[in-house]
């Protein structure tokens, strides 16, 4: 059974038209997916590329144990409320580098990592929440290395600061 010359044209039209409506229709899609930064779900834009380098900087200062660095990150309106209901353990920013010094300075052999969920921002502030793996040492009673192992989640807040021209940590350290 042959078909007619007409048939046979307007079936290749059809393909063609359908065809090219489906590379359209992949290249529409392609072109409206966001880019994330590096294995985040985070849309890249200039702020948020901006936050993770600060928060980056942030985690190198813990991996290198560097409390000054830490303390020169934070802002003058620093405030940890350690996530507990008791106010016994709330501290600012004049208490941090104490804070840094006394329980901070006993680990070593740090390695800290993050993995970044969200950022978020409202006025000033952002939002950074976070999942971290933290190994770390610490000397027990008789002077003896043990290893710890922690897994967390965290809000690091960070306020811009204009004449520092940069963003400063408020809570979340």
């Amino acid at each position: 059974m042959t078909q007619s010359p007409m048939t046979l044209c307007r079936t290749r039209n059809i393909f063609l038209l359908a065809s090219l409506a489906a590379v359209l229709g992949l290249a529409g899609c392609r072109a409206k997916s966001p880019d994330y930064i590096g294995s985040t779900k985070i849309i890249r834009t200039d702020e948020n590329e901006a936050l993770i380098k600060r928060v980056e900087q942030y985690r190198l200062a813990v991996e290198q144990n560097d409390a000054g660095k830490l303390v020169t990150m934070a802002s003058p309106e620093y405030w940890e409320d350690s996530g507990t209901p008791s106010g016994k353990d709330d501290y600012g920013y004049d208490q941090l580098r104490e804070v840094l010094a006394g329980r901070f300075q006993a680990a070593s052999a740090i390695r800290y990592s993050m993995r970044y969920v969200k950022i978020k921002r409202r006025g000033d502030r952002a939002y950074v929440d976070i999942l971290i793996d933290a190994i770390y040492s610490l000397k027990d009673a008789r002077g003896a290395d043990i290893r710890e192992d922690k897994r967390d989640q965290n809000q690091l807040v960070l306020k811009w600061d204009e004449n520092r021209r940069a963003w400063m940590f408020v809570s979340g350290y």
